[in-house]
């Protein structure tokens, strides 16, 4: 979509993040994980998630230590993905789960007063009780990935449309977000691009995140 054609659109006030990094050591094939969140943040990443599946608990709060050193440095949140321990360990500023993880309502009883991103995967998620304790929500995926083998929805521009028109929550769309579908994701109503592969597999991650910025066009706060 060109921006000459789109229009600029407000920053979600309780979520003004635009352009997400999901990492994980794992997905890094070009630089190191930290060499990626550093770089990144250089290019304009306004949020980091640190995803660590298959590492151990002990390995993941090494980590996420050492990331978070990195987001400190540039005023940018750490989130940590599905660790409630590591994530009170580190006092990152939130945490992201699924559907099949810990439930939103039993990490808003243990860590008030943080960031809890909440995936949604079926539509009747949006009916679920742990909808009143997120503060935003995941579309995942929106389009299909090799990074997500367990999709339960590919959602597609209708499915965001179709989602933003259900809830005022902010929205991060996940899925195989790219410089040239982007776009056309943040004007069907994503509050928030989240990125995996296109920076942890890019040669240039604070060059892609420009490109990456440069296609959403939006007011700041």
């Amino acid at each position: 979509m060109s921006l000459e054609n789109s229009y600029k659109k407000s920053l979600h006030p309780a979520f003004p993040y635009p352009l997400y990094l999901v990492v994980s050591e794992e997905f890094c094939t070009q630089l190191s994980y930290l060499q990626v969140v550093e770089q990144a943040l250089q290019g304009g990443v306004s949020m980091v998630q640190l995803r660590e599946k298959q590492a151990t608990s002990a390995s993941f709060l090494a980590k996420a230590f050492r990331v978070k050193e990195i987001t400190d440095a540039y005023s940018v949140p750490l989130i940590i993905n599905d660790n409630l321990t590591v994530a009170m360990q580190v006092d990152a500023a939130g945490i992201h789960v699924g559907n099949r993880d810990i439930s939103p309502q039993e990490i808003a009883y243990c860590w008030p007063n943080k960031l809890i991103g909440y995936s949604i995967e079926y539509w009747q998620q949006l009916q679920s009780p742990a909808i009143a304790y997120a503060s935003y929500l995941g579309v995942s995926p929106v389009f299909s990935t090799a990074t997500k083998v367990d999709t339960v929805t590919e959602w597609g521009i209708p499915g965001i449309q179709a989602i933003r028109k259900a809830t005022d929550l902010p929205l991060v769309a996940i899925g195989n977000m790219q410089v040239d579908n982007c776009a056309d994701v943040w004007q069907a109503g994503a509050d928030s691009i989240a990125v995996v592969s296109a920076l942890c597999k890019a040669k240039d991650p604070s060059y892609q995140a420009q490109l990456l910025l440069n296609q959403l066009s939006y007011e700041a706060l």
